[in-house]
């Protein structure tokens, strides 16, 4: 099995091991369900959501976190989601129901088509204690910077 590359950032003296996975995006039956009937809002849509699947042995890798934060490939854009394992990922991809959460860090690059890159973007990836926000304090803490 091909080793998935790690790589290391400074924080402040201590070191924090993040790891580098393809991000594929795509709809669930039920976040189609949440979404088209209108429930956007609600905790059980962040529940749906708000959550990235991984392989087995890269969840355990990263000691079985309960949460995750996803970081985009140039490190501008992170999102803090629940984390999952999953026996359906091959070693070093990761899913994310396509919604809110998972726009925050996809490659932006459409490459004339006008769609982003819903499947194989680059993201890293590190457990984290941080609070999993809901879509409207998502929207929030994005676009109006907390005001």
């Amino acid at each position: 099995m091909p080793a998935t590359p790690d790589f290391f950032v400074s924080t402040g003296g201590s070191e924090e091991m993040m790891e580098k996975f393809l991000l594929n995006t795509g709809s669930t039956i039920e976040e189609g369900r949440l979404a088209k009937g209108g429930c956007k809002l609600t905790e059980d849509y962040t529940q749906e959501c708000a959550t990235c699947e991984m392989n087995p042995e890269d969840f355990c890798r990263l000691g079985y976190p309960k949460k995750v934060k996803v970081t985009s490939r140039n490190g501008r854009h992170s999102v803090v989601v629940y984390a999952y394992s999953s026996d359906s990922l091959k070693h070093g991809h990761v899913f994310m129901p396509r919604a809110i959460w998972s726009n925050v860090v996809i490659d932006p690059e459409t490459f004339s088509t006008g769609s982003p890159l819903y499947k194989g973007s680059p993201v890293r990836i590190e457990p984290t204690d941080d609070p999993v926000l809901n879509a409207c304090d998502l929207v929030n803490e994005l676009y109006t910077r907390g005001e």
